[in-house]
């Protein structure tokens, strides 16, 4: 059903999306080419969250070049939304550019569109293909799907570890384990999340940042910190640079005059702090999650935790991602992976599925999806 030469268009759309992999967060990544005659006269890519989608840029940009897109095919490597949210529908400007074929790689999940912007262009006398390259376009939103079907975001857990698995030294030292190319890598991942999420421990122990420093972005992530006591120090480097990035700090309860002394004191800086139990006293993590999604609009996260809260997410199963950096030592003595509880039986694992393999340097990296 598909040529060639659709093939090559709409993954000159693709390379356009991935071009959104920083900026675009919560809309999805989607990329745009128009062509007429068998040549690219516009081009375009999701910009930050209140600016242009993909086609409105693509057809901005052909506009520029004094390109008229009249019976031109488009590449879209989304459905074109059919509601005004931040901005108005895209199908509009689609209808009024009057192409003659569209090219869509996947439907859009989003309910509030969900295959109403395919029959608005139908019934606008436009061709409509969908499904050209479907996998390579969701590849490149996870979390925007999961958020729109799941209700939830697209978690990926982060893990530097020497080859016998242990993440830091028994005393809690861990910088570095990873040499420079897969820290560089790491804050790729990053710059895509939503937001980093961590725990008091890790705080404590290493005072990170949790910024994006190695790779050029024009968005900070969030930085949020599990910790139910409030216990994170004031003078913690993850708690300035708000001027790039909101801190929110996630406890157990706000009821005591103590907790809420506490929280004013992160309040008063700029920093938000909610509560959120579960039946044990700790931070409710599914309840987190489910938050951030449909409260905040939050499609991927970024987890950078210790032993602890990995255990804590591996076992109450809020990990969709495992994003492992294996270091070519052993270190003996350490801290392992995550506290997770041992099994009673092998039939009992939770099984996961390598999708990928790379080396930075001498390290590597191998990521994992839930099978």
């Amino acid at each position: 059903m598909y040529s060639a030469v659709d093939h090559q268009f709409m993954s000159e759309a693709l390379a356009e999306a991935q071009k959104a992999l920083y900026l675009s967060n919560p809309n999805p990544r989607v990329g745009c080419v128009i062509v007429q005659n068998g040549q690219v006269i516009g081009r375009g890519f999701t910009q930050k969250v209140g600016g242009p989608h993909a086609e409105v840029q693509a057809l901005a940009n052909a506009k520029a070049l004094g390109n008229d897109p009249t019976g031109s095919t488009m590449y879209i490597t989304l459905e074109p939304c059919n509601h005004t949210g931040r901005t108005p529908p895209c199908v509009d400007a689609l209808i009024a550019a009057k192409p003659a074929a569209v090219f869509i790689a996947m439907s859009d999940p989003n309910p509030l569109v969900a295959g109403k912007g395919l029959e608005r262009l139908k019934a606008a006398g436009i061709k409509v293909y969908c499904g050209l390259m479907e996998s390579e376009a969701q590849a490149l939103n996870p979390g925007f799907i999961s958020r729109m079907t799941r209700g939830l975001p697209w978690v990926r857990m982060k893990i530097a570890a020497s080859l016998d698995g242990k993440t830091a030294l028994p005393d809690g030292r861990s910088q570095w384990i990873t040499g420079p190319l897969a820290r560089a890598d790491g804050h790729h991942w990053r710059a895509q999340a939503c937001a980093i999420v961590t725990g008091v421990g890790t705080v404590k122990e290493d005072d990170p940042s949790l910024n994006v420093r190695d790779v050029k972005t024009d968005r900070q992530p969030w930085r949020i910190i599990v910790d139910s006591k409030l216990e994170t120090p004031l003078t913690a480097k993850i708690l300035n640079h708000l001027d790039q990035s909101g801190v929110m700090i996630v406890c157990a309860s706000l009821e005591s005059s103590e907790m809420q002394q506490k929280a004013k004191t992160f309040t008063e800086r700029g920093i938000e702090v909610i509560a959120m139990a579960n039946a044990f006293g700790k931070v409710d993590l599914p309840a987190l999650f489910s938050y951030l999604a449909k409260e905040r609009e939050m499609n991927e996260i970024h987890i950078e935790s210790g032993f602890k809260l990995n255990g804590s997410l591996l076992r109450e199963n809020c990990v969709d991602e495992l994003l492992l950096y294996y270091a070519p030592f052993f270190m003996g003595e350490g801290i392992g992976m995550a506290n997770v509880s041992p099994l009673k039986a092998l039939d009992d694992k939770q099984e996961w599925k390598l999708i990928d393999q790379k080396l930075f340097g001498s390290d590597l990296r191998l990521r994992f999806i839930k099978n």
